[in-house]
């Protein structure tokens, strides 16, 4: 069965892979365009430092205001939606999402974000590569001990989404 199959049967049988979005900017907003029209992944949250740029950025790649009406990530789950914030601790705690996308571009910030998503298993695609270049080695060896998945990907962004599929 291809990746788009079973993702086809994920939104079937209501059963999205659930997805969180550190960072709207410049490389999230690339991945954002691609959420829409990709069936069986539900963008639960976004947490950015600027709320507002991270909306506006939406607008930009076609997101429609009614799917950024959820006040909370747990409102974002019930309804299907997204919610936008600035609290990335939540989105990382949050028991329904199953992957963190990392794309703040700050190599410091993104290792926190990594190690945090980790604590709370959860499975992790890395766009900031430079946070790879310099833990890579200790971001591997946590995230087996956590038994999730930790990729960084720096080639064509489908291949980000792909990821994010075969991780669940």
């Amino acid at each position: 069965m291809s990746l788009y199959a079973k993702l086809q049967q994920r939104a079937a049988e209501g059963r999205p892979i659930r997805v969180g979005l550190i960072g709207a900017g410049k490389f999230g907003s690339m991945y954002l365009a691609q959420i829409p029209r990709t069936p069986g992944v539900q963008l639960v949250g976004i947490a950015d430092l600027n709320p507002a740029g991270a909306r506006t950025n939406l607008a930009r790649v076609g997101w429609s205001p009614e799917r950024l009406t959820a006040q909370s990530l747990d409102e974002a789950v019930k309804l299907g939606t997204t919610h936008v914030g600035d609290d990335w601790q939540a989105l990382v705690k949050h028991p329904a999402i199953d992957v963190i996308v990392e794309c703040t571009g700050s190599p410091p910030h993104a290792v926190d974000h990594i190690l945090e998503a980790f604590a709370h298993r959860k499975h992790v695609v890395n766009v900031t590569v430079e946070a790879d270049a310099f833990c890579g080695p200790l971001l591997a060896s946590r995230a087996q001990a956590a038994g999730v998945r930790s990729e960084e990907h720096t080639s064509e962004l489908q291949s980000r989404l792909h990821l994010v599929c075969r991780l669940l």
